[in-house]
């Protein structure tokens, strides 16, 4: 008896979502603005439900509608999401010769990485080729509280932002992890003083790291970059001939983000 095939269930989709983002994506530099009736041409779709998409997306400001001619145009918000992407690529693309010459210099592994929904995200490393090293995969997360990229970004959020973290809860890893609040808010404050954050076994057991922040153009520090290695080779004193070497990487990438210290401190006194 031959066996009959069931059909693949067809994978859900938000069909207003995806006109929706088909919609924002109908514009280009030639046909930077356009009417309802293109658009549903272009799209496909009723004049009638182009019309309620536009509304939608003008009202979260992805859209913006020509008032003299009526047409739509691409919004602010798109621009602001493509800047923070942006910030983040350029920080990565930036910090590629800095990150080579410092696991050159150090022997160890080097770690570039940004903030993301509360928690570190790793977007560049470049590992030891050490037998025993530090490694992570590429895209992976970490805790923000007990790491020293983490710390390094944490110690230059909004307080809104290290609150929220706080409040999810500071996870124990080793006995040397920060779990409590003020003990938390000791070290950051610590951090901004000094200019980098170490991680002395608070994550793992016999890891220690270093990291410096990373600053944009405008001065708020979008990334960090870190130096990670087993304690053996990464001796207490090794943590501080380490940090200077750290320190000037992330100043070196922090320079070709277009970030002017004296600047910055002229902004911060007016």
């Amino acid at each position: 008896m031959e066996r009959v095939k069931k059909p693949k269930p067809k994978r859900m989709r938000l069909s207003s979502v995806a006109n929706s983002l088909r919609l924002t994506k109908a514009f280009s530099e030639s046909e930077y603005e356009m009417g309802i009736s293109a658009l549903a041409t272009r799209l496909g779709l009723a004049k009638s439900t182009v019309h309620r998409l536009a509304t939608t997306l003008v009202e979260y400001d992805f859209l913006e509608q020509n008032r003299e001619t009526g047409k739509y145009r691409l919004g602010l918000a798109l621009f602001e999401l493509g800047t923070l992407v942006r910030r983040k690529m350029d920080a990565a693309s930036e910090a590629q010769g800095e990150i080579h010459a410092l696991a050159d210099a150090s022997g160890e592994t080097v770690q570039l990485a940004i903030l993301d929904h509360l928690s570190v995200l790793y977007i560049r490393i470049r590992e030891s080729r050490q037998a025993v090293r530090m490694s992570s995969g590429l895209g992976s997360r970490a805790p923000a509280h007990c790491t020293s990229v983490g710390k390094a970004l944490l110690a230059y959020q909004p307080a809104e932002l290290v609150q929220q973290i706080i409040d999810q809860g500071l996870k124990r890893y080793t006995v040397n992890t920060i779990v409590e609040r003020e003990a938390l808010l000791a070290e950051l404050a610590s951090i901004r003083a000094k200019g980098y954050a170490i991680d002395d076994e608070e994550i793992e057991v016999g890891l220690r790291c270093v990291a410096a922040p990373i600053r944009d153009h405008s001065g708020h520090v979008v990334a960090a970059i870190s130096v990670a290695a087993p304690m053996q080779r990464m001796s207490r004193k090794m943590v501080q001939t380490t940090i200077p070497s750290v320190v000037a990487a992330a100043d070196a990438i922090s320079r070709r983000l277009g970030f002017m210290p004296s600047l910055s401190n002229a902004m911060m006194a007016e």
